[in-house]
């Protein structure tokens, strides 16, 4: 390819699938010798997406996500690939909490997204009903699921282990990663790793057990790992630490792509909201489904994207002096099971599970609110979002002074919810693309997996196909 004319290929997003997808396009041309030009588009005026930082007062407050899977490698490794793998930094850890109706219960240890692998803690917790024990161990003898193709979560957790489990331990914990309906949401598209265990092991609690990679006994003095991973100066260091990488000249922000149409010579025009107009050879769409659609409605195999549902949510951080804790609890937090006459779904105790965000004597606490069905909560004014929120904290923990600074952050329609057969949809979706819009890729939360490691997959995987697709026209 050396020699030929330049292919021109533009990124449209700059959350953090964007930034990984423009990076290693232009690592790849760089170290390939590829005649490729590589722009990155961005409705706002920053990159980063939902991964956002503030740094005040010596506190390092997350207003998105704020970790990653240590054991999901992509973004380690991405860590590594801009230079700050140094300043990667373990979660502390600590006992963790459900709260059911009213009443703290620490999680049961050896539970796996609520399914337990560990028999004495299940039996011995108070979080459960016996006759809800009862039922859970009814896991061991039923059979294998016959349904064949996609399922709902619930469905799926209530036909092993019982209404009891799901509601008060499966449910909060999957509400917490998806803030959604678990009766809606797609068993394929979040968590195919169970219904696999379930079909081999036949028993879903057996199965895990077998599936779980059994770990040395530590001495009591040994202190757990954690399994999470930030930075130490915030996890938006990886979206600087990106954007210092890219080429000069090669991001625009503050610019929003309106439309995309196809020309005659296979290329792409893409008419942007300063009356300015690109065009490409090759497109990568990271934007939310949403945008995908209305950027081009010319196409009707998109249609689905109008029908699938994103939940708002909110974060509320809330700073306040050691004193003012009456009642503390030793954990680094707890879920809010919809038992329960809250409005909070979940609380770190960030000053405990992160102690390098917070200054010494500070406490740090981080609340979320909105889920599906329960959303109108995140358009309510600043200061009513705090005090629900302290209204709910002091049945906890007692609070005997109000806050010494509250940040709320708003994410509407921010968390795409994959509704059972969305699997199928995008499988047909992606067919549709590569027959009708050669070229074009789509990439991001919205799609394949929304967890930061999985977003960075996603990009990697769009940039194979990219580099497939320019070296073969």
């Amino acid at each position: 390819m050396v020699g030929e004319a330049k292919k021109n290929i533009v990124v449209i997003g700059g959350g953090i699938t964007g930034l990984t997808t423009a990076y290693y396009l232009q690592k790849a041309a760089k170290e390939q010798e590829l005649p490729i030009e590589v722009k990155l588009i961005e409705a706002t005026h920053r990159l980063g997406g939902k991964i956002q930082t503030v740094r005040k007062d010596g506190f390092i407050i997350e207003r998105g996500p704020d970790s990653f899977l240590e054991r999901k490698k992509s973004a380690s490794r991405l860590a590594t690939d801009v230079g700050i793998a140094d300043q990667l930094i373990r979660n502390a850890t600590g006992q963790s909490y459900v709260l059911v109706k009213g009443k703290m219960y620490p999680m049961p240890g050896g539970s796996i997204m609520g399914i337990p692998t560990q028999i004495a803690p299940f039996i011995m917790t108070g979080l459960f009903s016996i006759p809800g024990k009862l039922r859970a161990a009814a896991d061991f003898v039923l059979p294998k699921s016959k349904e064949e193709g996609d399922q709902a979560l619930g469905l799926f957790f209530r036909r092993r282990l019982g209404d009891e489990v799901v509601e008060n331990l499966v449910e909060p914990l999957l509400s917490g990663i998806y803030a959604g309906d678990i009766d809606q949401l797609s068993l394929m598209a979040t968590f195919p790793q169970f219904y696999q265990v379930e079909q081999k092991y036949r028993s879903l609690i057996l199965g895990m057990k077998k599936s779980v990679p059994s770990t040395p006994k530590s001495s009591s003095s040994e202190k757990k790992k954690g399994i999470f991973l930030t930075f130490r100066n915030g996890l938006e260091s990886l979206v600087e630490a990106i954007e210092k990488k890219l080429e000069a000249g090669s991001v625009i922000k503050g610019v929003r792509v309106e439309k995309i149409e196809k020309t005659a010579k296979s290329q792409y025009q893409l008419s942007l909201n300063n009356q300015k107009v690109l065009v490409a050879d090759s497109i990568v769409l990271t934007v939310p489904h949403l945008s995908v659609q209305s950027m081009m409605p010319q196409y009707s195999f998109f249609a689905p994207f109008k029908q699938m549902p994103a939940t708002s949510v909110a974060t509320v951080a809330m700073s306040f002096s050691e004193e003012a804790i009456q009642t503390d609890i030793e954990g680094t937090g707890f879920v809010v099971s919809r038992n329960s006459d809250y409005t909070i779904t979940a609380c770190t105790w960030t000053h405990k599970k992160w102690p390098h965000t917070t200054p010494k004597g500070k406490v740090l606490l981080r609340c979320y609110v909105g889920r599906a069905g329960e959303e109108t909560v995140v358009d309510l004014s600043d200061v009513e979002i705090e005090r629900i929120v302290l209204e709910d904290l002091n049945k906890t923990m007692n609070l005997n002074k109000k806050p010494d600074f509250t940040i709320v952050s708003r994410w509407k329609k921010s968390m795409p919810q994959y509704t059972v057969g969305h699997q199928d949809r995008m499988n047909s979706i992606q067919k549709n693309i590569q027959k009708e819009l050669p070229g074009v890729f789509l990439a991001g939360s919205s799609f394949r997996g929304l967890g930061v490691p999985d977003c960075i997959d996603q990009g990697e995987a769009a940039v194979q196909e990219v580099l497939q697709y320019i070296k073969a026209t």
